[in-house]
């Protein structure tokens, strides 16, 4: 009854977002997760100027003690082996909404979502998109309609200057995670800035 709870935690190309995302990483690993880190190809490859990403797989090494899944063919296995009990995508790039939401699996992070999904597992995506009310919306629309889709409530992160922006609150992931465990979406999805 001790066995931990193994969360896939998935990173695609929202790079400013990286360094609040593995806080998170850590907050599961203090809270005994079993965590096994996979990247998109631009996730695990570009350097930006948030940092390198030797820098940014170094790091998720040394918070999970496990290399970083980068290959659609170190991710297929997800599935058929029950290597995750939950699915995190975080962040989730409207690229990586409307290929889910359109059934395309050309990435490591897209596959490992495929994979999983096959054992009607949930998967949890803390969306971080430019466009999350503009082209993302209908990707959104179409994966809140999908069953063992889950979501880490959002905002606007700056309402004047990026209107159709929306980030996830990444301090809300473990207890989206706990939920969706239970087949429960965390409420309120969208959160109005104070």
């Amino acid at each position: 009854m001790d066995e931990k709870i193994k969360v896939g935690f998935c990173l695609t190309g929202s790079f400013c977002t990286f360094d609040r995302v593995l806080e998170q990483m850590q907050v599961l690993c203090a809270k005994q997760y079993d965590i096994l880190p996979v990247m998109s190809y631009h996730a695990s490859s570009l350097d930006t100027r948030f940092g390198t990403a030797h820098h940014f797989k170094e790091t998720i090494k040394a918070i999970t003690g496990k290399a970083v899944i980068d290959t659609i063919q170190g991710a297929e296995p997800i599935g058929p082996k029950k290597m995750t009990d939950v699915l995190l995508i975080a962040p989730c790039t409207g690229n990586t909404l409307g290929k889910l939401a359109h059934g395309i699996f050309d990435t490591p992070v897209l596959m490992a979502a495929k994979s999983h999904l096959r054992n009607a597992r949930p998967l949890v995506l803390a969306v971080s998109t430019n466009d999350a009310l503009g082209l993302s919306s209908k990707s959104i629309g179409m994966l809140m309609n999908m069953k063992h889709v889950y979501f880490v409530p959002m905002k606007q992160d700056d309402p004047v200057k990026k209107p159709r922006s929306v980030v996830a609150d990444f301090t809300k992931i473990p207890q989206a995670i706990e939920l969706a465990l239970k087949g429960e979406q965390m409420q309120p999805i969208y959160q109005i800035n104070a």
